[in-house]
């Protein structure tokens, strides 16, 4: 079983730039977007064989998250069930028999960290909202996390030490979801690999030169470590800021 997640900046724009070529291509069971800057109606994909589901911010051309699935879910759930944190269409929950798939876009902490306080209680919102779905079943999470979680995985990580995404705070609230229980699904396969990048400012040619941090994962519950056969960063694969990045599951 196969499962794709990519923020995609804009679906819109991200159609125009290859995305229905590299969705065919693909052919995965999940498509798991972030980002999508779109309000309901703004777009229509014929997606044959796929099922959409969607979830949309308030603030239009903001955030946004969809879910495309060759496989009907059990339940579908918009948001973690927090009104406070239910504002901007982050979260998608799917239901299966054997497990829950959760899709996210995480809040950002901002220039000068401006939403950092947010983003922590954002943070341990989700992650309690995660624990007790694993209580229930196995648990996939993916989506865009906004962290680099180690040095390994941005380029420069001695001069991003307090910009967004590579704080103290953030890395120690990554630190406290996997400690509850949760595998990042590329680090258990690749430990030690560098330069394995997910995101790269538009500037000083940043992709060109591969200077990116890792922030777009797939996470699972621990009792799914013997079910995983491959996670992958597909960089070649144009269209966003972001990269998709991928995770092969065996159930069976």
């Amino acid at each position: 079983m196969k499962f794709i997640s990519w923020n995609v900046n804009g679906l819109r724009a991200c159609v125009k730039k290859g995305f229905l070529e590299f969705f065919e291509e693909i052919d995965s069971d999940f498509v798991c977007l972030q980002e999508t800057k779109l309000q309901d109606g703004q777009i229509e994909l014929d997606l044959k064989g796929y099922e959409q589901y969607w979830n949309y911010a308030v603030k239009k051309g903001y955030s946004g998250t969809a879910i495309f699935t060759k496989h009907t879910p059990k339940d579908v759930r918009y948001g973690i069930g927090i009104e406070e944190h239910d504002q901007e269409g982050r979260v998608i929950t799917l239901e299966y028999d054997d497990f829950y798939l959760v899709n996210v876009y995480t809040p950002n902490s901002q220039r000068e960290l401006a939403r950092l306080a947010y983003r922590m209680e954002w943070e341990d919102a989700f992650r309690d909202y995660l624990v007790k779905l694993k209580e229930e079943k196995s648990l996939i999470l993916c989506g865009d996390l906004n962290v680099a979680h180690k040095e390994i995985d941005l380029k420069n990580p001695e001069t991003n030490r307090r910009n967004a995404g590579f704080t103290d705070e953030e890395r120690e609230k990554m630190n406290e979801l996997l400690a509850a229980g949760f595998i990042d699904s590329f680090r258990h396969f690749y430990p030690d690999r560098t330069d394995a990048y997910t995101w790269w400012s538009y500037f000083h040619k940043s992709r060109e030169k591969n200077i990116g941090w890792r922030i777009d994962y797939f996470i699972v519950s621990e009792d799914l470590k013997g079910k995983m056969v491959d996670a992958g960063i597909h960089a070649e694969i144009m269209g966003s800021d972001h990269c998709p990045v991928s995770l092969k599951m065996r159930f069976d």
